[in-house]
């Protein structure tokens, strides 16, 4: 085996690998050695067929498979000897034209990841801003869930429904008079005024009274989630069979007991400290913040570009999902085309930092433990089918790379612990006000390196959650139900979301098509 660096620029490199015939000969004798002893063939004792006969009969697959080995060891000979620490997966061609009995060139190319300059991490300075839980913000939060468990009851014969009252009623859909599938149901209950249904269904109820008959007439909308109903005109027969009032919200004892809890001191409890890991995780998300400020400005060096690519597509793919939302998608791609630049700046100070918590881990000894990865894999399990999860979990313990993608949240979460407990922390009370103010002002600071300063950089794009699936009841209305929107996460400073990877395996590699994960539920 010979090897050649061809390359050597910066953080790329490149290598002719050159394999001899006699490797690879040597190779599949080995093998056909090995696998004699187990051949049965008619004529012959087991065990006992001539090894040119094995070899006849396998050849091909004997010879692939002693390509694709030694292929493999010389890869891994050339990243041992030089030291290799790949940045992105490696790109390896085999020369075109190969044939058996002759020489094998295969050529490597990689990124390297770059030398970090140990970092700097003492005299760490971080504000903790605290806000206090009080009585008022509990009272409030209990108040804002009394009402969410709203209760309505049965209103007068006599009595007209309004904005706010619900209605129990039973319902058939027609186009052209012909009805459809789907679009007929009974003793649905809608709360007028919430928008749960298609546009115009909810007005046309209000004024009625128990046991009316109101002729509904709407029009689907264009994106509605039933395509042959998509812009349809359609008329409903409904008749109401009830009209409910809602009761006065009461956050007391008989609440919190309809809800399995003692009383309402017990339910207070739960609240308040709902809302104090709440507001931790909001102080935690600015100090946080602070603390990669002060990372990225006191250190700088050459990022592989491999890994700058990946980081800014995908923000440019969220973004681009994020304008298509937008009224106005064509000024929101311009918008985007205008600061695109600032982008990619923002891509390169997150794998810089991605490198530099990497790089703070290790040499503190910071890492995700073996129970700790068994307990993530178990939770991501869940997004899978049941009879699935066994194969994704094989499938994390098998691809080093899926493995720390999977692992970087903790593991970026466990720096950051380590360097918030090095850091001079002074705590200063604020309101919630103050907290989400200082956030949201990170938010709008410029998040480039220093070095070049343009315009602010526009929020980062934080990945939105997919549409949540409508409610047991919102899927049994069926036609009169409205798409359920998706919900959009709050954006977040994309330099705040530094993929920490131990450095053996920074970047996330392209995963073998046999190796595909289990299809999400």
């Amino acid at each position: 085996m010979q090897i050649v660096e061809t390359l050597n620029e910066g953080l790329k490199r490149a290598y002719e690998i050159k394999i001899t015939a006699k490797d690879i000969e040597s190779r599949v004798e080995a093998e056909v050695k090995k696998m004699a002893p187990q051949v049965n063939m008619p004529g012959f004792r087991k065990g006992k067929v001539p090894a040119n006969l094995v070899r006849k009969m396998h050849n091909d697959a004997l010879m692939q498979d002693a390509l694709n080995s030694t292929v493999q060891e010389s890869i891994e000979k050339t990243m041992t000897d030089n030291k290799l620490r790949p940045a992105m997966q490696p790109s390896v061609n085999l020369e075109d034209g190969y044939e058996p009995g002759k020489d094998a060139l295969v050529k490597l190319e990689l990124e390297v990841l770059p030398e970090v300059p140990t970092p700097d991490v003492e005299g760490l300075k971080l504000e903790r801003l605290q806000v206090e839980a009080d009585k008022k913000t509990v009272d409030e939060a209990l108040q804002k869930f009394a009402e969410s468990q709203k209760q309505f009851e049965t209103a007068a014969k006599s009595y007209k429904a309004q904005t706010g009252d619900q209605v129990l009623i039973d319902f058939e859909g027609k186009i052209d008079g012909v009805p459809f599938e789907g679009g007929k149901g009974e003793g649905m209950a809608i709360e007028l005024g919430s928008g749960r249904l298609i546009p115009g269904f909810e007005d046309q109820l209000i004024g009625k009274k128990a046991n009316d008959e109101v002729l509904v007439k709407v029009t689907f909308p264009d994106d509605y989630n039933v395509e042959d109903l998509k812009g349809k005109d359609a008329t409903f027969d409904v008749v109401i069979g009830e009209v409910q009032k809602p009761k006065e919200a009461k956050a007391d004892d008989e609440m919190a007991k309809s809800m399995g809890l003692e009383g309402i001191d017990q339910l207070t409890e739960l609240l308040k400290g709902q809302i104090e890991q709440e507001l931790n995780g909001l102080t935690r998300t600015h100090m946080k913040r602070k603390l990669l400020d002060q990372l990225a400005a006191s250190h700088d060096f050459d990022v592989p570009p491999s890994m700058v690519e990946a980081e800014f597509s995908q923000i440019w793919q969220q973004l681009e999902q994020e304008a298509a939302q937008e009224e106005d998608a064509e000024a929101a791609r311009k918008e985007m085309e205008d600061e695109k630049e600032e982008y990619r700046d923002i891509a390169v100070r997150r794998v810089r930092l991605g490198l530099l918590l990497s790089e703070i881990g290790q040499a503190n000894g910071v890492e995700v433990s073996q129970q700790e990865m068994s307990m993530l894999m178990q939770q991501a399990a869940q997004q899978y089918r049941p009879e699935d999860r066994d194969r994704f979990i094989q499938y994390i313990q098998q691809d080093q790379m899926a493995a720390a993608q999977l692992r970087a949240p903790m593991y970026e979460d466990k720096v950051v612990d380590f360097l918030f407990d090095k850091a001079e922390v002074t705590d200063r009370k604020v309101t919630r006000e103050e907290l989400e103010a200082a956030i949201e002002a990170e938010d709008e600071a410029e998040t480039k390196p220093a070095a070049k300063k343009k315009a602010p950089a526009k929020k980062a794009a934080a990945k939105k959650p997919a549409a949540k699936k409508a409610s047991d009841d919102a899927k049994e209305e069926k036609a009169p139900a409205k798409k359920a929107p998706a919900k959009k996460a709050p954006a977040k400073d994309a330099a705040e979301k530094a993929p920490a990877k131990k450095a053996a395996d920074k970047a996330p590699a392209k995963k073998p098509a046999a190796k595909k994960a289990p299809a999400k539920k």
